[in-house]
């Protein structure tokens, strides 16, 4: 529900949810369906064609929301994407910075937004500690930083 509000609040360019596994990939694929939101979902058990043509309707901008694992966490350059939200937040602190950083590129405005239960709390804890930085809590006013 909150990941539903927070995409019907904000203006989004182009997305990228990050899951940890792939059943969660395409679970959450389909609860975002039933609420008519459009969506893909990209993982490691798709072949390669099926995988490039999901990855080119994004580029291309035909598909705005791309649900994936850590898959796409390196090497992908897509300019038009504002935000980046990791559903479960990785339990690997470098692939971190990856998966925020495919979000404000070529010098644009981007937003990382993390979704967290208690039990993440050890992981966040991690990820601040090993880069030196504190993550806020979301603020009221984050369309202003896309």
């Amino acid at each position: 529900d909150t990941l539903c509000d927070l995409y019907e609040t904000l203006t989004i360019n182009q997305a990228i949810i990050y899951c940890n596994t792939r059943g969660k990939a395409e679970w959450l694929q389909e609860q975002m369906e039933r609420r008519d939101f459009t969506v893909s979902c990209l993982h490691g058990d798709m072949d390669g064609p099926e995988r490039n043509i999901i990855l080119r309707e994004f580029r291309s901008g035909s598909s705005r929301v791309l649900i994936t694992t850590d898959l796409l966490a390196r090497g992908i350059d897509i300019q038009q994407v504002s935000l980046v939200i990791n559903f479960d937040l990785p339990t690997n602190r470098e692939n971190y910075i990856h998966r925020i950083g495919r979000t404000g590129r070529f010098g644009r405005k981007g937003v990382a937004v993390n979704f967290l239960t208690y039990r993440d709390a050890r992981y966040l804890r991690d990820i601040e500690s090993f880069y030196h930085t504190e993550i806020v809590e979301m603020p009221r006013n984050v369309h202003e930083y896309m």
